[in-house]
C-alpha cells in the first residue's frame, strides 16, 4: 500500500507540470569536492537552477543537501533566507547548514577554508537552500522585466520551483514538506505557503507546515515591541522609557508628532547606539564588513550583461580584508565574498558563465514590491487550514523581538492549549513555548539572536528535531 501510494503521489506530482517533465529534465549537478574543504563532503550536496518564468526566463538557483540521518523518509525543508536578498549561502554558511568558513584560522590573501558543523539542520532533515526572490545569490533573469517581481510574485515563483524540482526529484515527493525561513522571510515565507496551499487541490505537494524565525510579520506589534524589549533588557532606564510612553502617548511605533517624543526617541537611540541590534549581548562588528563591501550598485541588476564580469577583478581585491576578529560574525560574511566569487568556486557550483557579476550575501533588490505589509492573515489562513506553524525568537534580537512576536500572536485570538513552559536540550532549559489551537507552536531561544541557530545551533537542531518528529512538541 505505501508502495501504490507513493507511486500515486509521483505521478500527480508530474501531471501538475506536465509541460515542464516534458522537456529535457536538466542533469543533476552533485557535488562531491569543493573548493576550501579539505578531502570529501561529508553529505551529499547538489546545485542546480530551475526555471520559475519563462516569458522573462527566471532561472532560482538553489543548493540541495540531503539528510545524514535518512533521506527518503525525513522532512523536506524549503529554506528562503531573509533580507530580502540573502543568498542560500546566507542559511547554509551561518544559520542551519553544515559548512562554516574558518575565520579563526584565516590568513591574509589566501583562500577561505570550510570546515564541517555538526550542529546542522541537515542531520535530521534535507534541505533545499534556495536563492530567491530573483535578483538574489546566483538567481537571474536574462530580460531587466524578469527582475521586477513582488513579494505575491515571489510566492507563485517559489511555489512553482518547488512543483519542477520535485519533477526532478520524485523520491522526494512523499517526504513531509515545510517552508522556513527567518528575518523578512516572516513575510516571504507564510506568503510562499499560503500558495502553496492554495495551489495544491490533490495534495501533490506533501506540505505538513512552516517555520518562522525572528520573523518580520507586522509593523505595529514588530516595532513596537522594541521600546519595552529594550526597558525590559535594561538598555534603557524606567526615566528614558517613560519619558517615550508619556511624550508620544503611548505611540511608540509611528513618527514622532511632537518636539517632546522626538526628544525622547532620540535619547533612547543615542544611549543604544552602539548595542549590536542582532545580538544584544554581541559586540557591534557590522559597521566593519560594510565599510569593505562592494557598491551597491553592483547588485542593481542581476542580468547577462558581461561589464558586470569586468568589474570583478578591480572591485573585490582578492588580497584586500579587514581586520577578522574571531568574535565577530561579519568576518565570516566578508570570506563568503571572497569564497563566493572565485572563479573556480563558480565553475564547481555550476554557474551560468555571464549569468551574475559581482556575488553579495545579501544584495539590495532595488526592483522588489514589498506587496504585502503584514502576515498576521496568512498565519489565521494557514494554521486554522490544519497546517502546523513553528514561530521562534531568539531572545536576545533588539531587530523582531520576542515582544512584538507574541504580541502579534495574541491578536489571533488562539486559545492556550498547554501554557507557558521551558522546553529542553541537553538537559537543560534552552528557552520556553506555548502551544495555541490549530497546530501553532511558539518559542523562545534562550541567549539566542536574530538567527537563532546561527548563536545556539544545538539547542535549535533539538528544536527541529522535536517538532518535526512523530510527537510534535518541544
Amino acid at each position: 500500500m505505501a508502495k501504490l501510494l507513493l507511486l500515486l503521489r509521483l505521478l500527480l506530482v508530474t501531471a501538475i507540470t506536465s509541460g515542464y517533465a516534458a522537456a529535457v529534465v536538466p542533469e543533476r549537478n552533485t557535488i562531491t569536492h569543493i573548493k576550501g574543504f579539505d578531502g570529501p563532503l561529508p553529505f551529499s550536496l547538489e546545485t542546480g537552477y530551475v526555471e520559475v518564468e519563462e516569458t522573462h526566463s527566471v532561472e532560482l538557483f538553489y543548493y540541495f543537501i540531503q539528510s545524514e540521518r535518512n533521506p527518503l523518509e525525513d522532512p523536506l525543508i524549503l529554506w528562503i533566507s531573509g533580507g530580502p536578498g540573502c543568498s542560500g549561502l546566507n542559511a547554509l554558511f551561518f544559520d542551519i547548514g553544515p559548512l562554516k568558513l574558518d575565520v579563526a584560522g584565516y590568513t591574509e590573501g589566501l583562500f577561505p577554508r570550510l570546515v564541517y558543523f555538526e550542529d546542522s539542520w541537515t542531520k535530521v532533515s534535507n534541505v533545499i537552500f534556495l536563492d530567491a526572490p530573483v535578483g538574489t545569490g546566483f538567481s537571474y533573469s536574462r530580460e531587466a522585466q524578469g527582475l521586477n517581481v513582488s513579494i505575491t510574485g515571489t510566492g507563485r515563483q517559489v511555489r512553482i520551483f518547488l512543483e519542477r524540482w520535485l519533477v526532478q526529484h520524485p523520491e522526494f515527493a512523499s517526504n513531509p514538506l515545510y517552508i522556513g525561513g527567518d528575518s523578512y522571510s516572516g513575510i516571504t515565507v507564510p506568503v510562499t505557503a499560503l500558495e502553496m496551499a492554495n495551489h495544491n487541490p490533490n495534495g501533490e505537494l506533501n506540505l505538513k507546515g512552516y517555520m518562522v524565525g525572528n520573523g518580520l510579520t507586522d509593523k505595529n506589534c514588530d516595532d513596537g515591541g522594541r521600546f519595552p524589549f529594550m526597558h525590559g533588557m535594561g538598555l534603557i532606564s524606567d526615566e528614558l522609557y517613560e519619558g517615550a510612553l508619556g511624550s508620544c502617548v503611548g505611540d511608540l511605533v509611528s513618527t514622532p508628532k511632537t518636539t517632546e517624543c522626538a526628544q525622547a526617541l532620540q535619547a533612547i537611540s543615542e544611549a543604544t547606539s552602539d548595542i549590536n541590534p542582532m545580538h544584544i549581548l554581541e559586540p557591534l562588528c557590522e559597521v566593519e564588513y560594510l565599510r569593505h563591501s562592494t557598491p551597491t550598485r553592483i547588485f542593481a541588476t542581476r542580468l547577462l550583461v558581461q561589464e558586470e564580469n569586468d568589474e570583478l577583478g578591480s572591485i573585490f581585491p582578492r588580497t584586500a580584508s579587514p581586520s577578522l576578529p574571531v568574535d565577530c560574525r561579519a568576518s565570516g560574511y566578508y570570506l563568503s565574498d571572497i569564497w563566493a566569487n572565485d572563479v573556480e568556486v563558480r565553475e564547481m557550483l555550476g554557474i551560468r558563465e555571464g549569468s551574475v557579476g559581482i556575488w553579495r550575501l545579501c544584495p539590495t533588490l532595488l526592483h522588489l514590491r514589498m506587496d504585502v505589509h503584514s502576515t498576521v492573515p496568512y498565519h489565521r489562513h494557514l494554521t486554522q487550514r490544519g497546517y502546523r506553524a513553528l514561530v521562534y525568537n531568539g531572545d536576545h534580537d533588539l531587530v523582531i523581538t520576542f515582544v512584538g512576536t507574541q504580541a502579534w500572536i495574541r491578536t489571533l485570538g488562539y486559545p492556550v492549549v498547554a501554557p507557558w513552559r521551558p522546553w529542553y536540550s541537553n538537559r537543560q532549559p534552552a528557552g520556553f513555548t506555548t502551544e495555541y489551537a490549530y497546530n501553532l507552536t511558539y518559542a523562545t531561544v534562550k541567549g539566542g539572536g536574530h538567527m537563532a541557530p546561527e548563536s545556539h545551533p544545538k539547542e535549535c537542531l533539538h528544536m527541529l528535531e522535536k517538532w518535526t518528529s512523530p510527537a510534535g512538541r518541544l
